[in-house]
Formats: C-alpha cells, sequence, structure tokens
C-alpha cells in the first residue's frame, strides 16, 4: 500500500487572517485584486490549482 500524500495543501491567500491558521504557508493580503494576483501566481510557481473558498480565501492545492 503506498501512504505517499498525493493531495494536499501548498498555501493559502486570504484578505482575512482569521480565516487561516498554520500548518501551510499564508499570504495575507489587502484585497481581492491582490489576492487574485498572488493566487494565479503562487498556482503557476508551486505547479498547483487555486480554488476560491468564498470571497476572500484562496487555497493553493496540489492534486
Amino acid at each position: 500500500m503506498n501512504t505517499a500524500l498525493e493531495k494536499y495543501i501548498l498555501a493559502a491567500v486570504t484578505t482575512n487572517p482569521a480565516k487561516v491558521a498554520g500548518g501551510t504557508a499564508v499570504f495575507i493580503v489587502k484585497d481581492k485584486e491582490e489576492m487574485d494576483f498572488f493566487a494565479k501566481n503562487l498556482e503557476a510557481i508551486l505547479d498547483g490549482i487555486a480554488h476560491g473558498i468564498g470571497e476572500d480565501l484562496y487555497i493553493i492545492v496540489k492534486h
């Protein structure tokens, strides 16, 4: 049985620090425009997929 992690959260990008906790890289940004910019770039840099979780949080996930 292969027990290696295949799916995991690489980073979180948010305008609301109360929405996230430790355990992954967290990027706190000032507004939605900056949040979209960070999510799009981190998605490419980390080779992951950005998922919007509400209006104030993205998570970058490795599938």
